[in-house]
């Protein structure tokens, strides 16, 4: 297993995708060392309360203080950046915020891996770093080319980094099912518009993409699950089905579909079955590395409002019924 008896930093690790992911590994991959770096005490104080393991290690940190990231990675072989600020309205109202979090906290991240030895780096993206339209996915997209780069900038020897991008998160703090569940004793739900999609994944679907990713990965690859997609109704009528909508526009920022690969970077793309691999433009780049690939065409995209697999009302409440958000 690729992280047995190895020791692992997860910034961002008190987030929605942090405490599974951390989870996760200490109950099945059998880690040396798991180093929990977030900027929050009250967060860390409140995970160190649910997990007691004595393999786990607490740093109060932020990804914006490089020499604090230097010493947190001391001695660490695999990285999992997590850390960002992603709320798309407050990243249009407090742009630079945003900025030194998710692109010079990224760069931070690979300085501090290049310094210390990691043996590899993997980063969360977002479909919003496809085409951005807001400035969290542009700040994701940037965050996206530096650990590419940071490949070639290792010179040819470690930290390999690579980069997994996938969708919303089903129930993840700040996205619309937490919102639908707290309104729908109202009787109405707001809609921003009828015919918007998007991609769909679960905690525990993400947390076993990175963890399957670290194994796969050679350096550079961008890395696309392919999962479902469902529009706004369809996860109203699941949540809520006698709610009426009220229908209240996009807001700046948004999209009305998402795309996760588009055209431009089709000529680079490989289907590998259950996901997709962007490759890197680097000379050293060997297709060889995934051969079992095939090409996409030339005019492919990945996006949610074309996607093949989408949900329907009774699959996504399933979905929700599962996770615990819906009663059964």
């Amino acid at each position: 297993m690729p992280l047995s008896g190895k020791s692992i930093l997860v910034t961002g690790a008190t987030g929605s995708f942090g405490r599974v992911f951390v989870r996760t590994v200490l109950d099945c991959h059998h880690p040396k060392k798991v180093i929990v770096f977030s900027r929050d005490e009250l967060k860390q104080s409140e995970l160190a309360q649910q997990i007691n393991d004595e393999r786990v290690r607490f740093f109060i940190g932020d990804v914006r203080d490089v020499d604090r990231l230097k010493r947190a990675c001391h001695d660490v072989d695999i990285v999992v950046h997590a850390a960002a600020l992603k709320q798309v309205p407050a990243a249009e109202y407090n742009p630079f915020e945003a900025i030194k979090t998710n692109i010079i906290g990224a760069q931070n991240v690979i300085e501090a891996a290049l310094s210390c030895g990691v043996s590899k780096v993997i980063a969360l993206s977002s479909d919003k770093a496809a085409n951005p339209v807001n400035l969290y996915g542009a700040t994701k997209l940037c965050s996206d080319k530096l650990f590419v780069a940071g490949n070639a900038y290792a010179g040819g020897r470690e930290p390999r980094m690579a980069v997994v991008r996938y969708g919303n998160v089903v129930g993840s703090r700040g996205s619309v099912v937490p919102l639908f569940l707290k309104l729908r004793e109202t009787g109405r739900l707001p809609i921003t518009d009828p015919r918007m999609t998007r991609f769909w994944i679960t905690l525990d679907q993400g947390v076993g993409f990175v963890v399957d990713c670290l194994e796969r990965m050679h350096g550079g690859e961008l890395f696309v699950p392919k999962i479902p997609s469902t529009d706004i109704m369809t996860l109203a009528r699941a949540m809520a089905p006698r709610c009426e909508p009220d229908i209240v526009g996009i807001r700046p920022g948004e999209k009305l579909h998402e795309t996760m690969i588009g055209q431009d970077d089709a000529r680079r793309t490989l289907d590998l079955g259950g996901y997709y691999v962007v490759q890197p433009d680097f000379p050293w780049w060997n297709d060889g590395n995934l051969a079992d690939g095939r090409r996409v065409p030339d005019e492919f995209s990945y996006r949610s409002d074309t996607n093949p697999d989408r949900l329907g009302v009774d699959q996504m409440r399933d979905i929700l019924r599962g996770l615990g958000l819906l009663e059964t």
